[in-house]
Order: C-alpha cells, then sequence, then structure tokens
C-alpha cells in the first residue's frame, strides 16, 4: 500500500506545472495532513467549516485553506479570519456575508463563482446566466473585502467520458469568455480524482483531489 508522500508525489508529477492541486483533505485525521505537508503539500480543502477551523488550529500556519463544500452562510464567520479560496459560492446573499465577515477581520476574501454544469440535481451552482448578471452587476462593486478570481463546476459522477468532456468544456468556453472581460478571472477550478486528468485537457488550472492522495475516505455513518 502506497503512502500518502508517494500519492502525491505520483500526481504532482502528472499536473502540468499551471495547475495548482488542492489536497481534498476532508474526514481525514490531522495526522493525514501533517504527512502530506511534510511532503510539500500547502493547499488542503474542506468541505465542513468546523473541521477545516479545528484543522487550522493545530497545523502550521502557512497552509492556504480551501473551502470546497456548499457554504452554509451562518458559519462563513468562523473561517473569516483564515479562509484562503472559497471555492462554492453559490448567491449573491452568500457573497455578501462573505465580504461582511471579512471586513471585520480588515481581509479580502478570494471566491470561486460555482457555476453548474452536471446533469444531476443534487449539484449546487449556479446557471451561466445568473453568474454574468453578478460579476456586471454594480451591487459587486460594492463588496470591499471579496475578490471573484475564478469559477467553480462539478461534473456528474458518471464514467461517461464524452459527457464529461461536454460539462468541463461547457464550463471553460464560459470562463473564457469571461475572462476576456474580467481580467480578475484567473482560476478555473473542475476537476476530482476520477476525472481531474480530462478537466485539464479542457482548461482547468487548479484540481481538487482527495481519495487519490489520502486513500478512500472515513466517512462517519
Amino acid at each position: 500500500m502506497t503512502g500518502i508522500k508517494e500519492n502525491l508525489q505520483k500526481i504532482k508529477s502528472s499536473l502540468p506545472e499551471h495547475v495548482t492541486l488542492v489536497a481534498v483533505s476532508k474526514t481525514k485525521p490531522v495526522s493525514d495532513l501533517q504527512e502530506a505537508y511534510d511532503a510539500g503539500q500547502r493547499i488542503f480543502g474542506e468541505n465542513k467549516i468546523q473541521e477545516m477551523v479545528t484543522k487550522y488550529d493545530e497545523l502550521p500556519k502557512d497552509i492556504q485553506w480551501h473551502m470546497i463544500g456548499h457554504l452554509q452562510r451562518n458559519k462563513v464567520k468562523y473561517m473569516a479570519h483564515f479562509v484562503h479560496l472559497v471555492h462554492g459560492v453559490d448567491s449573491f446573499k452568500t457573497l455578501q456575508e462573505i465580504d461582511k465577515q471579512a471586513k471585520k477581520h480588515n481581509r479580502v476574501i478570494n471566491c470561486l463563482l460555482q457555476a453548474r454544469i452536471a446533469k444531476e440535481d443534487t449539484k449546487f451552482g449556479l446557471p451561466f446566466n445568473e453568474i454574468e448578471e453578478i460579476l456586471a452587476s454594480d451591487e459587486l462593486k460594492e463588496l470591499k473585502n471579496i475578490k471573484i478570481v475564478g469559477l467553480m463546476g462539478m461534473a456528474t459522477f458518471t464514467d461517461n467520458q464524452e459527457q464529461l468532456q461536454d460539462e468541463f468544456s461547457s464550463l471553460a468556453s464560459f470562463f473564457n469568455k469571461n475572462q476576456e472581460k474580467y481580467s480578475n478571472l484567473t482560476t478555473l477550478s473542475m476537476g476530482m480524482s476520477g476525472d481531474y486528468e480530462l478537466a485539464i485537457e479542457n482548461g482547468s488550472n487548479m484540481v481538487r483531489i482527495g481519495s487519490s492522495i489520502f486513500g478512500v475516505r472515513n466517512y462517519i455513518a
């Protein structure tokens, strides 16, 4: 059984230089994260704020913490003093809350707007037209403590490569179109353990990989 260090090295060696690796560490113990940290990993993704706060308190402070799960607005305040990037922003109200909490800490928090690209009903996200409305809105300009730095998408959980290709390429072309208008859009976060290679082929420059690094997740029943 290969260890976390070996898994990390294998994945990093397969990634193009311009692609950022977010090690998805949700449900994993601090010791696993420390092992990845010791192997050089500095960017970790969590999907529960409480868990991320606990790990932030226990681990080295040069880690960049990414919130990758669906965001409950009433919990934003717990991570506002340290979170580096929020991936799954899918409403303007959430942006307002992140801005409000960031202001209390005199910070600017980077955010990705989550686009709905999957065919599954369970995935969160905004339709493309609503993303365009947010980006063009005067209300967005009033939020001084957040910065939208890109888009995020989660593809359908499927082995159908054509469907994944369609979903990734649709988000990539939408991203490229808007990047021409908004120079601050630099990050396209799409691709996970099962589909990140295809996501990168379609223009992703940030991938979220968990099980291929840490092994299967320890879900508590």
